[in-house]
């Protein structure tokens, strides 16, 4: 049972934008942090950016000011909005959420999306 589907990803020219989407059901419960990953061929998933519950974001250095994550509680989405692209990101990203049962739980499951893709090439 997929609880996390992404959206968004393509193929775009450098220094072209890309807007990631990633659904989380109502079903995967209290959302504690949100984040964006990325894994090339051949090398580890790297984290790109995260929002927790309460707004904070962080950005890996090498997307920081071209890369904005946010998050929408109403419809239990996470976005990823990607300017200026380079090749360098080419990448198949992945969406993970940390969720717990209930507000009051201090035990948190990871959920992941399946990727998408994303090519920056000319």
């Amino acid at each position: 049972q997929v609880q996390l589907v992404e959206s968004g990803g393509g193929l775009v020219q450098p220094g072209g934008s890309l807007r990631l989407s990633c659904a989380a059901s109502v079903s995967i419960g209290v959302i504690r942090t949100m984040n964006w990953y990325r894994q090339a061929p051949g090398k580890q998933r790297d984290l790109v950016a995260t929002i927790t519950s309460f707004g904070s974001t962080n950005y890996a250095d090498s997307v920081k000011g071209r890369f904005s994550i946010s998050r929408d509680g109403t419809k239990n989405t996470v976005y990823l909005q990607m300017n200026s692209l380079k090749p360098e990101d080419t990448a198949v990203y992945y969406c993970n959420v940390e969720a717990s049962t209930t507000t009051w739980s201090r035990s948190r499951t990871a959920y992941w999306g399946q990727g998408t893709q994303v090519t920056v090439s000319s």
